[in-house]
């Protein structure tokens, strides 16, 4: 589907940019994953909801519980590529925000030494475009307040910031939200 500026391919779970391609990850993906989760100065912003994880055995023992996690879609994580290199650069995923498990977080991380190429705001906004393809009213972003880098990605992905909250993972956090009439300047409902 090309929507505005953006071209979003969806194949099952497989999602496509013109840059990106996001898949569901496999046991062969430990080391890419581990670049990412592994990296103090990326796992930093994602506590309390995951700390860093400490080396290759922690890591294959997470990929293999995402890979044996059962979530219906449009849930999910994915692993990022960049298309023309075939890099890992990232990872997304769409899941319930705790503690009510009502409304559903687009979750981002970038390779450090793939920061400020945009990756993060394409691939949010594929998710975004995935989950509203797939029923979803509205995706929200949570980010530390400091976290300049996911505020900056929120709002490339046209979320608007809706506050502070202590609500999601006991931690004050800035808000961002999607709302499907949003993306893309699409038309409100009737």
């Amino acid at each position: 589907m090309t929507r505005g500026e953006h071209q979003v391919d969806v194949d099952g779970a497989l999602i496509r940019t013109a840059r990106l391609h996001l898949a569901p990850w496999t046991l062969s993906d430990v080391d890419a994953a581990l670049g990412i989760f592994g990296d103090g100065e990326v796992a930093k912003w994602l506590a309390p909801a995951m700390d860093r994880v400490p080396d290759v055995d922690a890591m294959r023992r997470l990929v293999s519980s995402w890979v044996a996690e059962t979530v219906e879609p449009p849930l999910g994580r994915w692993k990022v590529t960049d298309r023309t290199t075939g890099d890992v650069v990232g990872a997304v995923s769409l899941l319930p925000l705790p503690p009510d498990d009502v409304d559903f977080e687009i979750g981002i991380q970038v390779a450090r030494g793939k920061w400020g190429n945009g990756y993060a705001g394409e691939a949010g906004d594929a998710l975004a475009h995935y989950a509203f393809d797939a029923g979803v009213d509205e995706v929200f972003a949570v980010a530390r307040p400091a976290n300049q880098r996911a505020a900056a990605a929120a709002r490339r992905m046209g979320m608007d910031w809706v506050g502070q909250t202590e609500k999601y993972y006991r931690t004050r956090l800035d808000v961002f939200r999607l709302r499907r009439y949003d993306l893309d300047g699409t038309d409100e409902p009737a």
